[in-house]
């Protein structure tokens, strides 16, 4: 006892000390801050604006944190967050991606939007918004400064192939409602739903989609694929985890800095909490989507399948400041049942791009060995130290030489050829109306080469005749999604969906979701 009361009076000036030489710390960085500030301010060459200097600090601070999520706003800039974060807001109807070399792509305009009543193509590079130029832009930004009130307009300049002059038109931004399951289909005696997003009405699309496959087509078996689901609202993916999870069932917890842990459970009934279920994942399954894969993975729910998940588990809180500012700032981290992190460590390289650590979204054994271990309900091995791990590891289908020797030599005329190939499908669409089982003929590709060649874009005929099962397999999904939508598409392309070919057959082979872990190992693909 009196060892430890002698430890306990040392350690006490140590502690004081401490906070002593931090105090000290603290007031010698604002001294010179505020010394930087006074310099500047009275002797730099050109006259300065304070309030713009402590702007600049802060958002310096902020970028400090090298944290892609935290963020100082303007007055302007939370308006237009608090729009866009509503629920309710105006769009275009297209939906957008950044290519490499080029800027930000419309991929994809939907039917009766504003987007399709201005004429937007699919192929279509945005190059400004307004009087702003959008070079060097991110698909986020670009899409934050397209949306804004229902009613209001926005002028989007539009570079498209083989027109020469910049296409301007303006919107009239509108509610525009993108579905978050598209569409549910069978294949076989299993289920397929797509969950494209976390929307506010996510967990109904998806709640009607299993009731539809499971008690009126008879689906055995479940598939349902975050591919590419970057997230969305926290509240849906609560809801939607608890279609198949019991009531009381943990699904996931926030652990942050000086602020107690928040735990969340399942509230209802489940809807399916029996039916086998398998979840596809990739490494852009994101945030919410990975909530959902944690949950169902960690209680034994279901078999993730596919590639590792992208890893943002991060929790932003928004705080509002004088001057009409506001901080978003990352205040904790989202954590698995079992207690994985969902988080996977990023570091900021000095063009501004956040990249992995640690990279290998394809978990090599090596990889695997060290990640922390965790068990699920049921005892298994789960993977801790970021990301969504599937129990099944299976690549995605890689083009083949001949593929990636075309896709190198035509990279430059990409768009050209994506317009090219629109154009053309829609002239075949109708030549295939009432045939979903049409056939790609090779006169569809030497139509395709030749108008491609009109368009002056040069393309080497052995190049192109080696690709010719990747041309073949663009030109379908093309005509098939506009002569017959997406699902037929889909249908059609899976051949070429080794993932969710692997799906449907372990669910064919168990009538229980344990049976599905059992047959598990059998399945992976390195």
């Amino acid at each position: 006892m009196k060892k430890s009361a002698i430890a306990a009076i040392v350690a006490l000036p140590l502690i004081a000390g401490a906070f002593v030489v931090q105090e000290r710390a603290a007031l010698d960085g604002g001294r010179l801050f505020g010394q930087v500030l006074d310099l500047v301010e009275s002797r730099y060459v050109d006259s300065v604006d304070a309030a713009m200097l402590y702007e600049k600090a802060a958002r310096g601070l902020v970028t400090q944190l090298q944290d892609p999520y935290s963020e100082l706003f303007s007055p302007r800039q939370l308006t237009q967050f608090n729009t866009t974060t509503a629920g309710r807001y105006g769009g275009l109807g297209m939906q957008i991606e950044e290519q490499p070399g080029k800027g930000v792509v419309v991929s994809k305009v939907f039917p009766h939007t504003p987007a399709e009543g201005a004429g937007a193509r699919e192929g279509d590079m945005i190059i400004a918004i307004d009087t702003l130029s959008t070079r060097g832009w991110s698909s986020a930004r670009v899409a934050d400064s397209l949306r804004g009130v229902p009613g209001s307009k926005v002028t989007v300049s539009f570079a498209r192939p083989s027109v020469n002059e910049p296409i301007k038109s303006t919107f009239t931004r509108a509610v525009i409602r993108v579905p978050a399951v598209p569409y549910a289909i069978m294949f076989d005696k299993s289920g397929y739903i797509p969950l494209q997003g976390f929307n506010e009405s996510s967990t109904q699309e998806v709640a009607a989609a299993v009731r539809h496959l499971a008690n009126e087509e008879g689906a055995k078996g479940l598939v349902l694929d975050l591919r590419g689901n970057g997230g969305g609202f926290l509240d849906q993916s609560l809801a939607i985890s608890n279609l198949f999870l019991p009531q009381g069932a943990e699904l996931a917890s926030v652990r942050g800095r000086n602020q107690d842990n928040q735990t969340y459970t399942a509230r209802e009934k489940p809807i399916a909490p029996d039916i086998p279920l398998v979840i596809l994942t990739d490494q852009f399954t994101a945030s919410a989507s990975e909530i959902v894969a944690g949950a169902l993975q960690d209680h034994d729910r279901a078999l993730i399948l596919g590639t590792t998940s992208f890893g943002k588990g991060l929790v932003q809180t928004l705080f509002n400041l004088d001057g009409g500012y506001a901080l978003k700032i990352t205040t904790g981290k989202w954590y698995t049942p079992s207690g994985r992190t969902i988080q996977k460590e990023r570091k900021l390289l000095p063009d501004g791009q956040f990249v992995e650590v640690h990279p290998d979204s394809l978990e090599s054994d090596s990889a695997r060995k060290a990640r922390p271990v965790y068990k699920s309900d049921a005892g298994r091995v789960v993977y801790g130290g970021g990301a969504i791990t599937p129990d099944v590891i299976v690549k995605p289908d890689t083009f083949t030489a001949a593929e990636q020797a075309f896709l190198r030599a035509s990279a430059a005329k990409s768009q050209d050829i994506y317009v090219a190939t629109y154009d053309y499908a829609m002239e075949l669409k109708d030549k295939v109306k009432g045939n979903p089982n049409f056939v790609v003929s090779p006169e569809w590709r030497e139509e395709l080469y030749n108008r491609l060649t009109k368009k002056g874009v040069t393309i080497d005929r052995k190049l192109y005749d080696g690709a010719h099962t990747q041309i073949d397999r663009m030109l379908e999904q093309r005509v098939a999604r506009l002569a017959f939508g997406d699902s037929t598409a889909r249908r059609r392309s899976l051949d070429d969906d080794i993932q969710l070919q692997k799906a449907l057959e372990i669910l064919k082979k168990g009538q229980h979701q344990k049976d599905l872990f059992a047959f598990a190992p059998q399945f992976s693909r390195k």
